[in-house]
């Protein structure tokens, strides 16, 4: 079954979609609340006004789906599968960092709290992240001192079970003893687990109203000793809201986001904010955008950060609007069990407070992506001195091939000299000899016509020739450079997500440090390479689909075709014309036919006719 066959069959159900490439790897995951309708979109000319989306959907080959009750059941599938598959298009909660939680052992008799760097799906209770990681180890020696949960493990805690004896940490007054019977009971012990949990998720308003009213009552019943643990206690916890510096006016629960992007890359920031405090924060770093509005970026990310987890705050708190917000309010009001609001603050404090994590996502993207600018001889000798080039590459030229299911392959070059891209210099090319699909063959094609070319025409060779993909594109490329005798000519292929680096010295690909300013630069000389090629490939489509279109109409032939083509130069022209403009071309009869064919066909929205020129192709 054909991939617009099966798009054609889409139930009108709510699901989630997976989209696969040519090699069967699953590259972008949706959620729709009807199936048939969100996957067409992206086959519409109007879906295609950002680069991003029309180079996911450049690389669909196949098509899967999922069918699901309801859009809330869509929204969690779409998060898991997006976790599970990691497509290249989706964005993908994660960090480099694997910060420290607390984890508060609730499956257990008697509970801890440990600090853990993986959340798991055990039953337990996990608080965090926290930064500094050493706020960790303050966190759970203040709540072993003050507090008294055991610190031990289940083996060590049976151990002295078995001999009726506590140990140390009983001692030494950093444990209550809950493993001999009668120094502690199971009820006392778990009040004091409850008191961790309020104390853990920042409620210490309650936690401290609790301690006083507890405090009074042992008073009263003259259980001095249990009155004056609740004391100490309820100063601790008083002193700790008073040294807290961030507060709001009101005391309430809020996550707030702030973001800062530039170009593909991003910097998600987040306040913790509990009882009205600042009491974590946290951020997260994408290299590379998937496509798609700001809004449908953060329901992904909110959705994967709070599935996650198992704290949901009242209120969060967005720089911009989201997409699905009301879904993504009633997912996590069920989930919490009370009312949740996604909100966008246009004013007042929780806008500053937006503001501040706005200020410090971009603090965080400047220190994790900007690179200390060195002059670009210095880049050229250190990318230089990672291929083993034998000067530094003052211009290079690099390649990549688009096509969907193989069908309008193309090619690009770009060429950048001394770091600046020369956009003059650009080349696009129809693949003429290579089987439908492939793109060693038609690597191995693009590369023989530009270097035969500049032999015949005796031009300076490039210090270095760059292929966007792995090692079959690298041999691919060597092979037409070998039958020009140009085997020396250095040659180096950049795969994309893991970033590898191919050259021909190696047999193993080279890693570089992520914040290598060569790194950078062979990185936007591959990017760019592909977004020429990209463009390229959907403008082949539009002008295949287009004279499809013409043909369609009675009385419209080849000739005719080329006709109509050659004289309005584009198909937002010949959409717009009139009866008077074409009835010199084509006769009175068949330019009413063709007008009345365009008007009958013409979208609700200017937007989905864009210009598309019909000039002469560049390239060898």
């Amino acid at each position: 079954m054909t991939l617009a066959e099966k798009i054609r069959r889409l139930p009108e159900a709510p699901g989630c979609y997976l989209y696969r490439d040519s090699a069967g790897e699953v590259i972008y995951i949706g959620k729709a609340k009807n199936l048939r309708h969100r996957v067409r979109q992206y086959f519409q000319s109007s879906r295609w006004q950002d680069a991003k989306t029309s180079e996911l959907v450049a690389h669909i080959a196949d098509l899967e789906y999922i069918v699901t009750d309801t859009e809330v059941e869509a929204l969690i599938l779409e998060s898991h599968l997006i976790k599970q598959y990691q497509p290249r298009f989706n964005a993908l909660l994660k960090d480099d960092k694997h910060y420290p939680h607390l984890k508060l052992t609730i499956n257990e008799p008697f509970p801890r709290v440990v600090k853990v760097r993986k959340i798991e799906r055990d039953g337990a209770l996990y608080f965090g992240p926290y930064l500094p990681a050493s706020l960790a180890d303050q966190v759970l020696d203040l709540i072993q001192r003050e507090f008294r949960l055991r610190p031990c493990s289940d083996e060590v805690f049976y151990a002295y079970q078995r001999k009726g004896r506590p140990c140390l940490q009983y001692q030494i007054r950093r444990c209550l003893g809950p493993c001999v019977e009668g120094l502690f009971g199971r009820d006392q012990y778990w009040e004091a687990v409850r008191d961790v949990r309020l104390f853990l998720e920042g409620k210490n308003r309650d936690l401290a109203r609790s301690l006083r009213e507890r405090m009074e009552q042992a008073a009263e019943e003259l259980r001095f000793e249990a009155a004056a643990r609740y004391r100490d206690l309820l100063r601790v916890v008083e002193r700790l809201g008073e040294e807290q510096k961030m507060a709001l006016t009101t005391e309430v629960d809020a996550d707030i986001f702030g973001l800062h992007t530039d170009g593909r890359r991003l910097t998600l920031y987040l306040f913790t904010m509990r009882g009205g405090k600042i009491v974590g924060k946290r951020d997260f770093h994408w290299e590379e955008l998937p496509p798609g509005d700001l809004g449908r970026f953060l329901t992904q990310v909110l959705v994967q950060y709070y599935e996650a987890g198992d704290y949901v705050p009242a209120e969060i708190v967005l720089p911009c609007a989201v997409e699905d917000r009301q879904l993504i309010e009633r997912w996590l009001s069920a989930k919490k069990g009370r009312r949740v609001h996604v909100v966008e603050p246009k004013r007042g404090v929780k806008r500053e407070l937006v503001a501040l994590a706005t200020q410090n996502a971009k603090l965080a993207f400047e220190e994790r992506f900007r690179v200390r600018r060195p002059e670009m001889s210095q880049v050229l000798e250190e990318l230089a001195r990672v291929l083993q080039l034998p000067r530094p590459p003052e211009r290079i030229e690099a390649f990549d091939v688009s096509h969907l299911q193989g069908t309008e392959m193309v090619a690009s070059l770009v060429v950048c000299e001394n770091g600046a891209m020369r956009k003059d210099q650009y080349r696009h090319y129809l693949v003429k000899t290579a089987r439908e699909g492939d793109d060693y063959g038609a690597l191995r094609e693009v590369v023989h016509r530009r270097y035969a070319r500049v032999l015949r025409e005796a031009r300076s060779l490039p210090d270095l020739v760059l292929i966007d993909g792995g090692k079959g594109q690298l041999h691919a490329a060597l092979e037409a450079l070998e039958e020009l005798n140009l085997a020396t000519l250095p040659v180096a292929a950049l795969a994309k997500r893991e970033e590898l680096l191919y050259i021909k010295e190696r047999a193993e690909p080279l890693l570089l440090e992520r914040h290598s300013p060569a790194l950078h630069l062979i990185q936007m000389i591959r990017d760019e390479a592909h977004r020429f090629a990209v463009m390229f490939h959907r403008r082949r489509r539009r002008q295949r689909d287009f004279a499809s279109e013409l043909l369609a109409i009675p009385g419209i032939g080849e000739r005719r075709k080329e006709l109509l083509l050659r004289n309005f130069r584009s198909v937002a022209r010949i959409r717009r014309a009139t009866i008077e403009e074409l009835r010199p071309l084509v006769g009175e009869q068949l330019a009413r036919r063709i007008v009345e064919h365009f008007a009958a066909s013409r979208p609700s929205s200017e937007e989905e006719t864009g210009t598309l020129e019909f000039g002469l192709l560049s390239g060898a």
